[in-house]
C-alpha cells in the first residue's frame, strides 16, 4: 500500500507523547507536529530545574514543544514523572479539562542507556541499576496507559504506541534490556486484546539504529554532518559492549522517521488490522512510502541481515501461536 498523506493529515487530533524530550520521542512529537496535531509534550526534563531532573543532557520538554509549534502544529509541554502515579492522574486530568479526550498515545519514556552493562551474565551486573530501568521503562508505560486510555474511550479511531528496540522476540544482551523491549511487545498486544470490541488500536513499533541526540554525540557529529562518522578507520567493527560501527551508523535514521511511521498509522484508516503487533520504521516506509527528513528511506533490516545474518522477525505464523488463545475460549465475553 501507498499512500500519499495531506500535509495536515492529524488536524484536530490530541496526541500525547510519554518521554518527549529527546531520541525518538522529540522526532515522533515533531513528526506529529508536522501533521498538525496538538500534542503534549511529556517528560522530566524541563527549563524549570528540579532535583529529581536527569542530569547529563540539555534537551527539556519546553524545547519540544517548540519545534511541535514551528513544525505546524500545536506544542503543549507539561513535566511528568511517568513512574509516579498521582503525576500521571494529575497530567491526564488536566488533558481532560483542556481538550476532553487523547487520541493517540506514544509511550516512549526509556531513561536506560545509562543503566544497561552490555554483554555482562545478569548475575554480575547492578541489580538496581536493572530493576530501576525496569519501572522506568515498564511500568511508567503501564502507569500511564492506565489514566490516559480513558480519555480515548468514545473517541474515533484512537491508537496507542509502545516504542521498543528491534521487531524480533531475539535476545537482547542484557537481561534487564531484554526485559523491557520485549515486555512493551506485550504490552501492545495485551492492550490490543482488552481493546478489540473498541476503536482504539495498540501497536509496538521500532526504530533502526536511531541518530539520537546521544548516538550523534557519542559519534563527534551533528545531524548536519553526521555522515563525517563513516570516514573513520575500522569502520565496519563494533567495541565490545556496544554497536558503534561507524559502517552500521551509515544506515541509521533521524528520530523523525519513526516518527513519520507514527503518523503514517494513525492517519490509515485500515490500521485496526495491525493492532497487536510489532513493526518497524523502515518496513512502514517501504509500505507507506514516507522518507526520512533527507529524501532517502534507510532500512535498518536489510543492512543487518546482510551484514550480520539472518534472524527471524514477528511474522504471521509466530502471531499464529498467540490467538486465539485459551482464557479468550474459556471466557469469550470477557472486554
Amino acid at each position: 500500500m501507498r499512500m500519499t498523506l495531506p500535509r495536515k493529515v492529524l488536524r484536530g487530533k490530541i496526541a500525547l507523547v510519554a518521554g518527549a524530550t529527546r531520541g525518538a520521542g522529540r522526532g515522533i512529537a515533531i513528526a506529529l507536529g508536522e501533521a498538525g496535531a496538538t500534542v503534549y509534550c511529556t517528560g522530566r526534563s524541563s527549563r524549570r530545574r528540579t532535583r529529581d531532573q536527569p542530569r547529563g543532557r540539555p534537551e527539556t520538554i519546553e524545547e519540544t514543544a517548540e519545534l511541535v509549534t514551528a513544525a505546524g502544529g500545536r506544542g503543549i509541554a507539561i513535566r511528568v514523572d511517568h513512574t509516579q502515579p498521582a503525576d500521571v492522574k494529575k497530567m491526564v486530568a488536566a488533558i481532560k479539562r483542556r481538550h476532553k479526550g487523547i487520541d493517540i498515545l506514544v509511550n516512549d519514556v526509556w531513561g536506560g542507556d545509562a543503566l544497561t552493562e552490555w554483554g555482562k551474565p545478569f548475575w554480575t551486573v547492578s541489580l538496581d541499576h536493572g530493576l530501576q530501568m525496569l519501572q522506568q521503562a515498564i511500568h511508567s508505560h503501564i502507569i500511564t496507559s492506565h489514566y490516559a486510555v480513558p480519555l480515548m474511550l468514545g473517541r474515533r479511531r484512537g491508537i496507542i504506541f509502545e516504542i521498543t528496540d528491534g521487531d524480533a522476540f531475539y535476545y537482547r544482551g542484557n537481561i534487564f534490556y531484554d526485559l523491557v523491549k520485549i515486555s512493551v511487545i506485550r504490552l501492545a498486544f495485551a492492550m490490543a486484546r482488552e481493546l478489540r470490541k473498541r476503536d482504539i488500536v495498540a501497536v509496538a513499533l521500532t526504530p533502526g539504529f536511531l541518530r539520537s541526540e546521544r548516538v550523534l554525540e557519542h559519534f563527534g557529529v551533528t545531524e548536519a554532518n553526521w555522515k563525517e562518522a563513516g570516514k573513520k578507520k575500522n569502520g565496519a567493527r563494533n567495541s565490545s559492549d556496544q554497536n558503534d560501527a561507524p559502517h552500521d551508523f551509515m544506515v541509521s535514521e533521524s528520530p523523525r522517521y519513526v516518527g513519520r511511521a507514527v503518523v503514517a498509522l494513525a492517519a490509515d484508516p485500515e490500521v485496526r488490522n495491525k493492532t497487536g503487533r510489532v513493526f518497524s520504521s523502515w518496513a512502514l516506509a517501504r509500505e507507506y512510502g514516507f522518507t526520512d527528513i533527507d529524501g532517502t528511506r534507510p532500512h535498518w533490516g536489510n543492512y543487518a541481515r546482510k551484514k550480520y545474518g539472518k534472524y527471524k522477525i514477528c511474522d504471521e505464523r509466530f502471531y499464529s501461536y498467540w490467538v486465539p488463545g485459551l482464557i479468550e475460549l474459556m471466557f469469550p465475553a470477557w472486554f
